[in-house]
């Protein structure tokens, strides 16, 4: 099979994962959710990148206490709503990866990172902002969010494809 980028992403806890896929099953266009919620540090990394990121995921998460992280604070996107997430320990982390594989970055990956979770996407506008607006009610304050660790997928145009996992200790 031909080489695809590869994409990482971070993992939540159980409990947290169900409530964020359910929240994207709800609202997110059922003919275009081809995969569960996710929080996306890269979109397209070349492929010939995997040995030194696997390298450098395993130092990232070997031993490592899961970091501190909350979530919330709705961000409108146009046509679809996220949910902010806020982790200082992994904003670090994502911008060192960045640094060291800068050469290579897609211009996706090569702008700042704003962290979130995409709950509704190429939706109405109008659909959105109503969203946006009930959401905004709901999350009167930030929800501690639980983070296990870090994952690589290869993208091939569907369901993301796994590659490695890399575990945060506790």
């Amino acid at each position: 099979m031909a080489a695809a980028p590869v994409i990482v992403a971070a993992e939540f806890g159980k409990a947290d994962f169900a409530w964020l896929d359910r929240l994207r099953r709800v609202h997110f266009p059922v003919e275009r959710n081809v995969l569960p919620a996710h929080l996306t540090l890269f979109h397209h990394l070349p492929p010939g990148l995997l040995p030194e990121l696997d390298m450098r995921l395993k130092a990232a998460t070997r031993g490592i206490s899961r970091p501190s992280a909350t979530i919330g604070e709705p961000m409108l996107l146009g046509r679809g709503v996220a949910l902010r997430v806020r982790c200082a320990p992994l904003e670090t982390l994502r911008r060192d990866l960045a640094g060291i594989f800068a050469g290579s970055l897609t211009p996706q990956d090569a702008a700042g990172w704003r962290p979130h979770v995409t709950i509704q996407n190429k939706a109405d506008a109008s659909a959105a902002r109503a969203l946006h607006a009930e959401l905004s009610t709901e999350f009167v304050e930030l929800r501690a969010l639980v983070l296990t660790g870090l994952a690589t997928h290869f993208y091939r145009g569907g369901p993301w494809e796994p590659i490695g996992r890399y575990r945060f200790a506790g």
